[in-house]
């Protein structure tokens, strides 16, 4: 990875969720961890963000934040989804305002399992987002 020009920056978003993969998150901030070594930024401006971090399945209430959220980053941008939650619905699944998984709603490129998501896990999915944004980072350049 050759983030030269900017580090890139991330935006958590907690969707519906029962806060295990947020304490996950935010364990990944912390120097056991230090997922920021590779880089990365936390930001809470969409439009610095590069890569939206989500947790928490999608509901009736905050579909229209994630899709605003989304629209607001500027391309290249990728998506992580974190947790069983985020992918599916999770345990919430069955209730009446669940709509599901991310997905349902904004094109994600990043899974991330777990119930709660490791923080070893998220910080390999973190990894990951960082390839495919530099691979799209290359492409943008080429176009221009």
């Amino acid at each position: 990875m050759n983030f030269s020009k900017k580090s890139p920056w991330i935006l958590h978003y907690d969707g519906s969720s029962c806060n295990g993969c947020d304490i996950e998150v935010l364990a990944c901030l912390t120097p056991l961890y230090d997922v920021e070594r590779f880089g990365v930024i936390n930001t809470g401006n969409p439009k610095h963000a590069d890569i939206l971090l989500i947790t928490g399945s999608i509901n009736e209430q905050n579909k229209s934040v994630v899709k605003q959220l989304y629209e607001q980053m500027a391309n290249p941008k990728v998506v992580v989804a974190v947790g069983i939650c985020a992918a599916t619905g999770g345990i919430f699944s069955e209730c009446y305002n669940v709509l599901g998984g991310v997905d349902r709603i904004i094109p994600v490129d990043v899974y991330v399992p777990g119930c709660a998501a490791r923080p070893e896990a998220i910080i390999d999915g973190v990894v990951k987002a960082l390839g495919i944004l530099e691979e799209r980072q290359k492409f943008a350049r080429k176009k221009a």
